[in-house]
């Protein structure tokens, strides 16, 4: 299996999850961090999801402390800021790097796919990559884009 359904990460609590496991879902995944400026995104990404997910949405967030010292928290402390503040249900996955050498694997592939403005780097928190039911990436979002401005790709892609 190759691209993002050969791909695996880890979870906030350690546990290894394979891409696959999503398969013929639509994947918003996105790189997240507690004391951003967009966090409050949270809330209209569990929206998203609570209003989608069983019509096939599956969210990602991949907390990264490469954008402003943002995310300086541990795994532990960075789940209970998204479940206390946010509500956050969707699968959280361990803090990781979305750009340079020790990018993780996921945003390697998903940036080498759909570049953005500054090519194969990430600007920032709360950029977003929509992957559709077949695992190709579908669309890249700026992170000024909120969840509700990007619910009709979602939709769209659901209807694919």
């Amino acid at each position: 299996m190759s691209g993002f359904y050969g791909l695996s990460a880890s979870k906030i609590n350690g546990d290894v999850v394979d891409m696959s496991e999503f398969e013929g879902k639509v994947v918003l995944v996105v790189n997240t961090a507690s004391e951003c400026g967009f966090t409050s995104q949270y809330k209209g990404l569990q929206m998203l999801f609570d209003k989608y997910q069983d019509q096939g949405l599956m969210i990602l967030g991949f907390p990264c402390n490469q954008f402003g010292g943002q995310e300086p928290g541990e795994n532990n402390e960075i789940e209970q800021v998204c479940q206390l503040n946010y509500g956050v249900s969707f699968p959280m996955f361990e803090k990781v790097d979305v750009n340079g050498p020790d990018s993780h694997e996921v945003f390697k592939y998903l940036t080498s796919a759909l570049p953005g403005l500054m090519g194969k780097k990430i600007k920032w928190n709360f950029t977003k990559f929509l992957v559709g039911r077949d695992g190709k990436p579908v669309k890249r979002f700026a992170p000024t884009k909120t969840p509700e401005a990007i619910e009709k790709d979602i939709v769209r892609a659901l209807n694919r």
